[in-house]
Formats: structure tokens, sequence, C-alpha cells
């Protein structure tokens, strides 16, 4: 008796865990909840996804949500987007707000727009609610040389079309704000763009901008215009400021150059003086030598002597004639 039962307990046992192991395999609920809910799904499927390492749950709810919503979805896109790394959730979430807002939007496209990395129920959204998108300050100088500082915001939605490869929100603001600037760089005073503010908004819009983008513009309004500085006044006071020093540097280059060619000649006069004192040095000793050769008399050496002294006296009467040169000698 005591055998028995414990075989009844080791039965029961086993069978618990058996089943434990089954239901833990094999989601049945998850397959009663598919089926009450339209989702026609066999048991083996739902084992087979386990054996390929996809979550049931992963798949089957999104495929519940899908079949409520009257999209025409089929297991193995569900799955396959599931293992190339999608998520399965968020682009079936945007299938059914695409299908509720009356927009075509497949399930290749929105499958594609979410592997490249993109929010594509984010981007369903926004095409449903345009999004405004506000630059920073452009600031644009006026043919008259007055800066003017704009700021816009620009109204877009999305562009599932061009999504997938299509420039981002950087693009636009970058585009919009060199279309300000060649805009007011085309007017001829700042005062036009005061005036009409809406010019500037025109002239960018029809310029085109969101090709190429994942974007389209619906609008351009200018939030805020203001006068900034006088860059033509201010560039001219740099160029005048400019010229100054240039001038100034020639005129001491001028300067320089002839205190140089002063300081040459003055090398040069007492390199000449140096050369006569040098020479008169050597008049004696030609003299002497002409003397002894026979060459010079006495008396003509008297007569040389005679003249030098009426020389000597000639310049000190002159100098005595002449009280100015001496004023200024003595200073």
């Amino acid at each position: 008796m005591d055998t028995s039962l414990i075989s009844i307990f080791l039965l029961a046992a086993v069978a618990i865990i058996a089943l434990s192991v089954f239901f833990t395999f094999v989601p049945v609920m998850l397959w009663i909840s598919a089926l009450a809910s339209g989702v026609r799904i066999g048991i083996i499927t739902l084992v087979a996804m386990r054996l390929r390492r996809v979550i049931p749950s992963r798949i089957v709810n999104p495929m519940i949500k899908a079949t409520k919503a009257g999209l025409d979805l089929t297991i193995n896109q569900l799955e396959s987007h599931f293992l190339a790394g999608g998520n399965v959730d968020r682009v079936v979430n945007a299938l059914i707000a695409a299908h509720r807002a009356n927009i075509h939007l497949e399930f290749e496209r929105a499958a594609a727009i979410d592997l490249a990395g993109r929010d594509v129920l984010q981007a369903v959204q926004m095409s449903v609610n345009p999004r405004v998108i506000e630059t920073p300050v452009v600031s644009a100088v006026a043919k008259d040389g007055i800066e003017v500082k704009v700021i816009a915001r620009v109204t877009v939605r999305t562009n599932l079309d061009r999504l997938v490869g299509g420039a981002g929100e950087e693009t636009i603001i970058a585009r919009v704000g060199e279309g300000i600037v060649t805009t007011v760089g085309s007017s001829g005073s700042h005062k036009d763009v005061l005036e009409n503010p809406d010019m500037i908004s025109r002239t960018v819009l029809g310029k085109g901008l969101d090709a190429g983008t994942a974007f389209e513009i619906l609008s351009i309004d200018i939030a805020d215009v203001d006068v900034g500085k006088n860059i033509g006044a201010h560039l001219q006071t740099e160029q005048a400021e400019a010229d100054k020093r240039i001038a100034q540097a020639k005129a001491e280059e001028r300067r320089a150059m002839a205190v140089a060619q002063e300081q040459e000649m003055k090398a040069k006069v007492v390199e000449m003086k140096a050369k006569v004192v040098e020479a008169e040095s050597e008049v004696p000793l030609a003299m002497a030598e002409a003397l002894r050769e026979g060459k010079l008399g006495v008396m003509d050496y008297m007569n040389l002597k005679n003249i030098d002294a009426d020389t000597q006296m000639r310049s000190s009467l002159g100098k005595m004639n002449d009280p100015g040169k001496d004023g200024d000698n003595a200073g």
C-alpha cells in the first residue's frame, strides 16, 4: 500500500513538472488570446518561434492590434522584421495611426523607416500634426550696410516618401538661414525689410528649400526682426584705420631710410677727413725728402710757410668779420 501511494505521488509530480515545462515552452494562453481575437495561428508556429529565438508575445500582441484595426498583415512579415532588429510594436502602431489618418503607408516602407533608425510612429504623427521649427538668430546685412537680425518659424510636416535617405531638421534650418541672408542682402535698405518682413518669407518659401529633405515646408513666418550694427560704417572705419597704419609704416620706412643715408654720409665724411689727415701727415715727410734730394730749395720752403701763415691770417680775419658764423660754431 505504501509503495502504490509513493508511485502515485511520483507520477503526479512528474505530470506537474511536465505540464509546467509544456506551458512554459508552449504559450497556450497567448494562443488562446490570438484565437479569441480572430488571429489564426497554430501552436506549432508558436513553438517554432521559440526555436528561432523569437519572443512570441512580441509578434502575436502586435498582430492582434493590427487585426483589430483592420490591417492586412501576416505573421511572417512581423517575424522577419523582428529578426532584422526592428521594433514590431512601433511599426504596427505607426501603421494603425496612418490608417486612421487616411495616410497611405505600406508595411515595407514603415519597416524600412524603422530599420533606418528613425521613429516611424513620430514621423506619422508629425505628418498628421505639423511641427514648428524655430531658427536661431540669423544675421544679414542689407545693401546700405545695416545689420538685420531675423528669427523665423518654419512649419513642416513629414514626407513619408522621402523619410528614408532624406535630410533632417538641421538642413532645413541651414537652408532657411541661407535664404534669409540672400533676401536681406539683396534689399536696397534695411528699412525695406522692416516695413515688409513678409517679403523674406515669400522669397524664401518660393526657393523650394525642402527638396531632398524628409520634410515638406508648409509656411515660413518671421517671428522677430531687429536692427543690429552699422556694419558698413564699421568696415569703413576699419579700412581707414588699416590705411592709416599702412601710411604710418611707409613714413617710418622713409624716415629710417633717410636716417640710414645720413649716417652713411657722415661715415663717408669721417672717412674722407681721415684720408685728408693722413695725406697732410705725409706732406712734411715729402718736403723733407724733397729737401734732401735737392728738389725743393730753402727759399721755396720759406715761401710755402709765408703762404700758409697768410692763409691762416685771412681765415682769422674772415671769422672776426662774420659774428653769426662764430655764434653757430659756438653753439
